[in-house]
């Protein structure tokens, strides 16, 4: 059974709770209260402490309760996980071990697609390219088409670990423009290095596909250190 809105927004509240140490590795969490605090019975807050044990963000015994968990026992990979971390205030750090995840993963994903890609999917990635040019001045627009190139890509790859990463990237991307780390329009670099990898999977050019998605990651998080630093520089 999924979870309801009631329940996603309790734990989302006790997530980010956890993930920015408000509450502590260690910290027993009490039901009663909680249900108390949130104006609920304690099966809603049951229901959400479900769902942050599946992002291993506690843990659930009987006579010891409800226990929070150590960052080292926190699932990394996990969607939820993430989108906590990339709003708290080490956001840059965050970036930066994903960027350096990007590195290894996508370049390759993007050498497999070359070999193994439908005919749809390398249409899509294709299609998805040119949409992102035509998109350039609408941000939103871009970002949309932006996740949907990346996660074909993923999905173009065949390989199970790499599709199961498409909701990490996809919330990377979203917090780049969510929280203005990407310039006020995209640059001409990185849409042309997207319809290059695009149109290199097309033609089965897996050397090329590789380099120049490697090129795309290594542009996007150099433009997130610049813009950040231009902030911190503006700060002080």
């Amino acid at each position: 059974m999924s979870p309801t809105p009631l329940t996603e927004q309790i734990a989302g509240v006790l997530g980010a709770r956890i993930i920015n140490g408000e509450l502590e590795a260690g910290e027993v969490l009490r039901l009663e209260l909680l249900g108390t605090e949130f104006g609920v019975s304690r099966t809603v807050v049951r229901e959400a402490v479900k769902v942050l044990e599946s992002h291993n963000l506690v843990t659930s015994r009987r006579r010891v309760g409800v226990r929070v968990l150590p960052a080292t026992d926190w699932n990394a990979l996990s969607p939820f996980v993430l989108q906590h971390q990339l709003a708290g205030p080490y956001r840059l750090d965050q970036l930066q071990a994903i960027s350096q995840l990007r590195r290894g993963v996508e370049p390759v994903a993007a050498a497999l697609a070359a070999e193994r890609a439908s005919a749809d999917q390398r249409t899509e990635l294709v299609d998805s390219a040119t949409a992102m040019e035509v998109a350039n001045g609408d941000l939103d627009s871009y970002l949309d088409h932006d996740i949907r190139f990346h996660s074909t890509l993923l999905q173009a790859s065949a390989n199970p670990l790499m599709m199961a990463l498409s909701g990490i990237v996809t919330e990377v991307l979203t917090a780049r423009h969510h929280y203005e780390l990407m310039p006020p329009e995209p640059t001409a670099a990185a849409r042309r290095l997207h319809v290059e990898v695009a149109r290199a999977v097309a033609a089965g050019d897996a050397g090329t596909a590789e380099r120049a998605m490697r090129e795309i990651v290594e542009e996007a998080w150099s433009g997130v250190t610049e813009i950040s630093g231009r902030r911190a520089a503006a700060e002080r």
